[in-house]
């Protein structure tokens, strides 16, 4: 796992909805992208089918697959999350996951009047 700067994410990524991990796995990155991007060795390890189609929302091939998520029992919480790999210079694979929550219903709500937001900091 990496220690990430805040503000280090991709464009579009908040921090504060999501997590940004990064794992540096022995596996070369062919094995890594079977692994990710066929459902027969997907069900492997994320057990509980939490995702909701079988089908990536995106892929780019041997790089990056994105999957639409939802939480099985209410609220039923929506998500995405992105595998992203790479090479790591050792023969193994660097991958970074970004799970962010999607839900409208989180967006909507705001942020809280103590999130101190820089700008309710300002105002004060």
């Amino acid at each position: 796992m990496s220690d990430r700067v805040p503000g280090d994410c991709d464009a579009g990524f908040d921090p504060e909805m999501g997590l940004d991990l990064e794992f540096d796995l022995d596996a070369p990155p062919e094995k890594v992208w079977r692994a990710l991007s066929l459902a027969e060795f997907r069900a492997r390890w994320m057990p509980g089918d939490p995702l909701a189609g079988e089908e990536a929302v995106s892929v780019e091939p041997g790089r990056e697959a994105r999957y639409r998520m939802r939480e099985p029992d209410p609220p039923f919480l929506e998500s995405v999350v992105t595998f992203r790999i790479t090479p790591n210079g050792g023969g193994g694979t660097r991958l970074r996951i970004l799970h962010e929550l999607t839900d409208a219903r989180l967006r909507r709500a705001g942020r809280p009047p103590t999130s101190n937001d820089p700008c309710l900091m300002l105002a004060a």
